[in-house]
């Protein structure tokens, strides 16, 4: 009987999720807004100068690296389009039964033939002690000593990472409302739900993630 390889999560550089906090392998945090859009093409020439100016000054500011990051997957529209059939059964009227098939019909060709794609717009905010330049080199260092195996952070140090790293997210936040995106804070279910479908896309189709109560996880 062949040997089970070895788990996915040797590879990964997440160490766990807690606290709406991404904690890496490394003992640095990182923290996931979901962004909105802005449709830059349809502003005038004015606006479009505003938020060109806006993202100079936001770029500026920033004294720590910023990820950007685009979430582009195929429309899956099936729980839609099953709705649609139920009520296409349920429906008494015989015209508004055919118009629903139709329309029914319709939207499932548009989506396979157009290959329609649903994009989601994230921001990944980091904070490492080696970054923190309010704290001395040698006690910046210091923080980075451990090694990876003891990857869960004590509550205290964690804690105080997380401040800082808040103090980052609410500086990115209002500098991109200044441009007119808005921004919401991942939660630890949705990381954890973005972070499983990243890496199991095919999956991820079939098999929802249960609700992170009912996960259990191997140590």
């Amino acid at each position: 009987m062949a040997k089970p390889g070895p788990s996915t999560k040797q590879y990964l550089d997440i160490a766990e999720i807690r606290e709406d906090i991404v904690i890496m392998k490394d003992s640095s945090l990182r923290a996931v807004l979901l962004a909105s859009s802005v449709n830059f093409a349809l502003k005038s020439e004015e606006e479009q100068n505003a938020i060109v100016s806006g993202y100079v000054q936001f770029l500026n500011s920033l004294d720590y690296p910023l990820q950007i990051v685009i979430h582009s997957r195929r429309l899956n529209i099936e729980k839609y389009l099953d709705k649609l059939k139920t009520q296409e059964k349920e429906q008494k009227n015989e015209l508004l039964k055919m118009q629903i098939a139709d329309y029914r019909q319709f939207v499932g060709e548009l989506i396979e033939l157009g290959d329609i794609m649903s994009k989601r717009f994230y921001v990944v905010v980091p904070y490492s002690p080696l970054t923190n330049k309010q704290k001395g080199f040698f006690d910046r260092f210091k923080e980075v000593l451990t090694p990876s195996s003891a990857i869960r952070l004590h509550e205290e140090k964690f804690l105080d990472r997380k401040r800082e790293l808040m103090l980052r997210v609410d500086g990115v936040t209002s500098g991109l409302q200044s441009m007119g995106i808005q921004t919401a804070m991942l939660d630890t279910q949705s990381l954890i739900e973005l972070y499983y479908n990243a890496y199991n896309p095919e999956l991820a189709e079939t098999e929802k993630l249960s609700p992170i109560n009912n996960l259990r996880v191997e140590e």
